[in-house]
């Protein structure tokens, strides 16, 4: 297995595996959506979490509200697959949020989080009521409970707030693609990104560390590793349409850097 570490009482390695590329969210193009859909089938992508597993990563990190994507963790899950599951929890096609919560722990997540899109939003209208209700619901279900969000300031905003038990946080924030402005990828936000996440003492889950495919992997993990704090995970989306290996090749890469940065041998 990866290195590991105690992610609110959770055993996670410091790689998790995401899955916007099953449900077709590139961050690039509509033609690469419908090409991530069109090859992650329920088989396709419950190979993949399998290929995880064998590679040493033991959680995964899925959306709510893809059907196929759900259909294929209760598959997953109800045959016996190993990886624990952090559900990303929307509520677009549930718009009932604490149904949408409830309905995460009925299929079986070990911990979950609100979307970031839902985050961002309630941030500009800085309405903490309906935040509080949301994480107070979630957490009397008995699992770690975080929130998303796509800027550094809705990130303070939460931490202030003191409701969550960690943080989702992107190294680019994707402009304001979730307000219907558009994609924007600025190098820039990956500084603030790693200032807000070592200003934060909850742990955080990194994620679009390789900024949707625009940044080499070798160099998007070491700089995530050498940049968040020891008890942070990255989280990566995997999409084996563009090389078979992709997940075996992304583990042998962040257990070279994890090691280097403990001083130890790959």
């Amino acid at each position: 297995m990866l290195p590991t570490v105690d992610f609110c009482g959770l055993t996670v390695t410091r790689l998790i595996l995401g899955a916007n590329p099953f449900g077709g969210f590139s961050h690039q193009n509509q033609a690469r959506d419908r090409q991530m859909v069109a090859y992650h089938t329920v088989d396709r992508i419950i190979e993949t979490w399998g290929r995880a597993e064998a590679a040493g990563i033991n959680t995964m990190i899925t959306n709510n509200e893809s059907p196929h994507v759900v259909e294929a963790v209760k598959e997953y899950l109800g045959g016996g697959g190993k990886l624990q599951w952090i559900a990303q929890v929307n509520c677009r096609i549930q718009p009932d949020m604490e149904r949408a919560l409830d309905e995460a722990m009925e299929v079986g997540c070990k911990a979950l989080y609100i979307h970031g899109g839902q985050v961002d939003n309630l941030f500009c209208r800085q309405d903490a009521k309906t935040l509080r209700r949301w994480c107070t619901h979630a957490q009397s279900l008995g699992v770690p409970v975080g929130c998303a969000g796509h800027t550094p300031e809705a990130h303070h905003w939460v931490d202030s707030l003191d409701i969550t038990d960690f943080h989702a946080v992107p190294f680019f924030t994707c402009g304001s693609v979730h307000n219907g402005e558009g994609e924007k990828f600025s190098l820039s936000d990956m500084l603030r990104a790693v200032a807000c996440i070592k200003s934060i003492q909850q742990p955080c889950i990194g994620y679009k560390i390789m900024g949707a495919g625009r940044i080499d992997a070798r160099m998007a993990f070491e700089h995530a590793y050498e940049n968040i704090k020891p008890g942070d995970v990255v989280n990566v989306g995997m999409h084996r349409g563009d090389k078979d290996n992709m997940v075996e090749e992304n583990v042998a890469l962040a257990r070279e850097f994890l090691c280097r940065a403990a001083g130890e041998d790959a």
